[in-house]
């Protein structure tokens, strides 16, 4: 069955608002930013959407957020998008904010027909207990709060432990962005592009992958898929500029002109280096071939002396035998 469509556009039409929306990536690193774009250029609002964080002010689901089109918000944590926060406190949005391992586990056992598990994570704290504020109102007061969650005691190998039951997540639509695909659905991540992708497609009823490398059916080994074509219902292949269009969230490298003017002083470094130990050998060279040619010098002025004393006793010897 060929899923591909031919442009984000149509890829999304359907989505409505208040729909809930399970979104790949990690920071800014394997997002769907064409599909979200495609989303915001629709207008659709009022989403809910279930991603391990909301991209940044300007970019990712921080482009939703700042539109107003986000309601709710389930997440792991704010990281750098101040806007996130703002809402948040000031009432704007519904924000649960989930342990990130839970999150997805969550977002897996949707996928996979399994309706809840317990974890010990949070188990003693907010998280299991209730009480964490999901929605505040512009004064600042707490008017939504989590509420307690089931918890059972389990035997271990450590002794009895006690458990929170976690329920699992399944969202109306699953954005997941892919390095390679095929016709059938078939995805392949890229490295740390992987994150919450694989997950984020399994938790959609309707799974909608970007992909940067369309192939045909049968051109990726199977035991290189990351996510089979079963759990992907459309598939958009990406252009040249919408695959190079890659943000960094933040940077941490040094200013290239920097780098370079250091590099230019080592390379000056390491040949003065160079030069000075050229000098140094050839120092060194003079000085050994001096002290040979002394050595030489002595030896040989005791070789003529010797020589000398030979002749001389020679001569006597003869002079001696002559007298006599």
């Amino acid at each position: 069955m060929d899923k591909v469509v031919p442009s984000a556009v149509d890829a999304v039409a359907d989505i409505s608002d208040g729909a809930s929306l399970a979104v790949g990536g990690f920071g800014l690193c394997g997002v769907p930013s064409v599909l979200i774009a495609a989303l915001l250029e629709a207008g659709v609002k009022d989403l809910e959407c279930v991603s391990n964080n909301c991209g940044v002010d300007d970019w990712g689901l921080g482009q939703l957020l700042m539109a107003k089109r986000l309601r709710r918000m389930v997440a792991s944590y704010v990281g750098e998008n101040k806007e996130f926060a703002r809402q948040y406190l000031e009432g704007e949005l519904e924000v649960e904010l989930t342990p990130q391992g839970t999150l997805a586990e969550r977002m897996r056992a949707g996928g996979s027909g399994i309706p809840g598990f317990f974890t010990a994570t949070g188990v003693g704290t907010q998280v299991a207990d209730g009480g964490l504020p999901w929605r505040y109102d512009s004064a600042g007061n707490v008017v939504v709060a989590s509420p307690p969650k089931e918890t059972r005691v389990f035997e271990t190998a450590e002794g009895d432990k006690t458990f929170v039951l976690e329920r699992a997540i399944v969202c109306d639509f699953g954005l997941v962005r892919a390095w390679k695909g095929d016709r059938h659905g078939n995805l392949v991540y890229r490295r740390a592009a992987r994150n919450f992708n694989p997950v984020a497609a399994m938790s959609g009823r309707i799974t909608i992958a970007e992909v940067e490398e369309l192939v045909e059916p049968g051109e990726i080994d199977p035991d290189q898929v990351h996510t089979p074509g079963v759990f992907v219902h459309r598939v958009v292949p990406l252009t040249p500029a919408q695959v190079a269009e890659k943000r960094i969230e933040r940077v941490t490298v040094r200013p290239r002109v920097a780098g370079a003017l250091r590099q230019a002083q080592g390379t000056e470094e390491a040949a003065q280096g160079a030069a000075g130990g050229a000098a140094l050998r050839q120092a060194q060279g003079a000085e050994g071939a001096a002290q040979g040619a002394e050595a030489a010098a002595a030896q040989g002025a005791a070789g003529g002396a010797a020589l000398r004393q030979a002749q001389g006793a020679e001569e006597a010897a003869q002079a001696v035998e002559g007298a006599s």
